[in-house]
């Protein structure tokens, strides 16, 4: 079954359905959410994506991020793709949104409002390999002199919710 987006207009209204390839694919605003699971230590679990995804192979990037299904609630979203990536499942809260666009080389654009998750777990993540190369623990301030000096590293999208929303990924 193909995965559809919800496009929305900048008041987080939504407005239709797409395909989310052809949505990447004309650049159209849709919702999307980034979660963030930091543990008792202050650290965060940051995720390589798979390498054969179509968009961002490879890179490290926040726990897990998607799109909304039609009906699904930012947090259920949240929880439910967390347990398809990361093969654990925490509470969530949202602390706020945002709107990017970024254009890849490969042609494809991410135009979303961004809806951002923080949770906490101590365990040990069960990666879905389809998904996620690997995972690690990162210090918060670690994370940000590494994304400053290897930039090439991390997501688009990851760089930005670090660089604007810094203080409240800290605050669990």
């Amino acid at each position: 079954m193909e995965e559809h987006v919800i496009l929305v207009d900048t008041s987080d209204q939504p407005i239709g359905l797409m395909p989310k390839l052809e949505a990447h694919e004309k650049g159209v605003l849709h919702r999307a959410f980034s979660v963030f699971i930091l543990n008792n230590e202050g650290q965060l679990m940051l995720q390589q994506r798979a390498l054969h995804k179509y968009h961002s192979p490879g890179l490290w990037t926040n726990t897990c991020c998607s799109h909304q299904r039609d009906g699904e609630s930012n947090l259920a979203a949240g929880k439910r793709r967390l347990k398809e990536e990361m093969g654990f499942v925490t509470e969530l809260r949202e602390v706020t949104s945002f709107i990017y666009k970024a254009p890849f080389d490969n042609g494809l654009t991410e135009h979303e409002l961004d809806h951002i998750m923080i949770g906490q777990y101590e365990g040990t993540p069960s990666i879905n390999p389809e998904e996620v190369a690997d995972w690690k623990w990162m210090d918060i301030e670690d994370v940000r002199s590494d994304i400053k000096e290897y930039p090439q590293r991390y997501t688009v999208w990851f760089m930005l919710i670090f660089e604007k929303f810094y203080e409240k990924i800290q605050l669990l």
